[in-house]
């Protein structure tokens, strides 16, 4: 049927340009006055088509926008950044320390923004309906003043973007610990239960030149500045907890919150037994097979 019609663009100039079709598509030959009503339907239908396209392709771009200026702004630094790639996981025999340091803007804004409302008003409401509940006074600071609210509202979205897969909003005040004073306690908690990884790092080719802990404490003072620093810790109790796990020998996690520089950076670790592991994937094993001994298995008819 196409070898009826001419091969070659006919242009209708009494159109738009985009309802200029082509004469084998009009059915009609160069000099033609008319033109199929279905014909101008379609590129009108396909016209509407690409333009609803392009305005979704802009709500994505919008959209992908709007999600990363709803996050607490994650702050960059290199000396952090070599730091976290040694800590992700140190081998030391019997356990591995997984680790992580992030520091982020406590300026908030969009998700994080409406979330720190939101909680702010629970507290305020829990405080109003139960003045004896215990709220007035906490490790952060007495919930009836706006500041301290701030302080546990920042120590929940930290945790909530370090570990999206949980949900730490329904922690409160009791649920940290304020470390000091000062951080010199932090300080000798933290270097002796990376006593085993500093002896890997300093084997490690081209890890740094430094000690561990003084690149280390080095690169969070430029960050953050210890000295102007609070120090909190979250007590992991919950079930679910990342920090319960029974694999864990040990764990810690810091908070560093500069009021004047509004940041906070976070400081985590946790020592998890390889032997645990194991005697866990054998139980495993015994559970899925429900403890059956191996002349069960032998008399049972596998097809292959």
């Amino acid at each position: 049927p196409h070898a009826l019609y001419p091969r070659h663009v006919h242009w209708l100039p009494w159109l738009s340009p985009n309802h200029q079709l082509r004469g084998h598509e009009t059915g009609v030959g160069s000099g033609a006055r008319g033109v199929p009503k279905y014909t101008l339907q379609l590129e009108r239908r396909t016209e509407r088509h690409s333009t609803a396209k392009k305005r979704l392709v802009l709500l994505r771009r919008k959209r992908r926008h709007r999600q990363k200026r709803t996050k607490m702004k994650f702050l960059e630094d290199v000396a952090i950044s070599r730091l976290n790639a040694f800590l992700g996981s140190i081998n030391i025999g019997d356990y591995v320390v997984l680790g992580q340091l992030e520091a982020y803007s406590c300026k908030l804004a969009g998700v994080d923004k409406k979330l720190s409302k939101s909680l702010d008003q629970e507290v305020v409401t829990m405080m109003a309906h139960s003045p004896s509940s215990g709220l007035s006074s906490s490790p952060v600071g007495p919930l009836t003043d706006p500041n301290s609210r701030k302080t546990l509202i920042y120590l929940i979205l930290t945790l909530n973007h370090m570990y999206p897969d949980y949900d730490f909003s329904a922690l409160r005040g009791h649920h940290f610990n304020k470390e000091g004073p000062g951080v010199m306690k932090v300080k000798d908690d933290v270097d002796s239960l990376l006593l085993e990884s500093a002896k890997v790092y300093d084997a490690t080719i081209g890890a740094g030149a430094a000690p561990l802990v003084a690149e280390l404490w080095t690169s969070i003072d430029d960050v953050i500045g210890l000295a102007e620093c609070d120090v909190y810790s979250y007590k992991a109790v919950a079930e679910g907890d990342p920090f319960c796990d029974d694999t864990n020998l040990w764990s810690f996690n810091y908070f560093f919150y500069n009021r004047k520089l509004k940041r906070i950076l976070y400081f985590s670790c946790r020592a998890v037994s390889k032997t645990a592991n194991e005697d866990s994937d054998e139980d495993g094993d015994a559970d899925f097979y429900g403890g059956a001994d191996d002349s069960f298995v032998d008399d049972m008819d596998m097809d292959f």
